[in-house]
């Protein structure tokens, strides 16, 4: 597929028309080919590749939450930006918070940030089990992609999500196994699974799976631990 029918699968597929939208994701695109030669941002870098496995597949959260409201989402270890600028670019009313633990990727991310002018959207340079000192409970949506296995997810996750806010966590093939043994942190941490939403990407890319938990009480301020203890002694 060349540039322009990607981005008429996008507008097709999620209803985005806005001409500027499309001008920002090649931007962005050109920025990410650009840096990865010295940041290894991602392994993906051919067009099809990136419009699809990157930004469609971020773009899949927008099918499982409304995204055309002023609502807090905190992008947990973005990486490159994956999902939360690119639905930043989408979805321009979105409070967004990217955190990322690796100094470069932040400056990354802060110069996209600034050369696509984009507004309501910081970058937090920080580990999640740092940052949550001062922003327990303080997000609509948390997302997180390709980070963690599950149960770590969680108890990073769900302490930064509002009571009533959703945790997303977008994955893979092998995302049963996760889940499996992520049974008792969702119900330690106070959230409970609501769904989970299949999709098939386009071209035959791979399927991709959104698991959804709503949180349903305050979580313990004991969580998250120090990543050492989540890591040898998962919940």
């Amino acid at each position: 597929m060349d540039k322009e029918q990607l981005e008429n699968l996008i507008k097709k597929d999620f209803g985005l028309n806005n001409e500027e939208i499309f001008n920002k994701l090649f931007l962005y695109f050109n920025l990410l080919i650009k840096k990865n030669e010295s940041l290894n941002l991602t392994t993906i870098t051919d067009l099809e590749e990136v419009y699809i496995k990157h930004f469609y597949d971020s773009l899949l959260v927008s099918k499982v939450v409304d995204l055309n409201s002023r609502i807090s989402l905190l992008d947990l270890g973005t990486g490159a930006g994956f999902p939360g600028i690119v639905l930043k670019i989408c979805f321009p009313k979105l409070e967004i918070t990217l955190l990322e633990a690796t100094t470069k990727k932040c400056q990354f991310l802060q110069e996209v940030i600034d050369t696509l002018q984009l507004q309501d959207i910081k970058v937090i340079n920080d580990r999640a089990e740092e940052y949550i000192k001062n922003n327990r409970e303080s997000f609509d949506i948390v997302t997180a992609r390709a980070v963690a296995n599950l149960n770590t997810l969680l108890e990073l996750s769900i302490p930064y999500t509002k009571i009533g806010g959703y945790f997303l966590a977008l994955k893979g093939l092998n995302y049963q196994d996760e889940l499996n043994q992520s049974h008792s942190a969702a119900r330690i941490l106070k959230a409970e699974l609501l769904d989970i939403y299949e999709y098939q990407l386009p071209m035959n890319k791979g399927s991709r799976f959104i698991l959804q938990y709503n949180k349903i009480n305050k979580t313990n301020p004991i969580y998250p631990r120090s990543y050492q203890r989540i890591k040898s002694k998962p919940l």
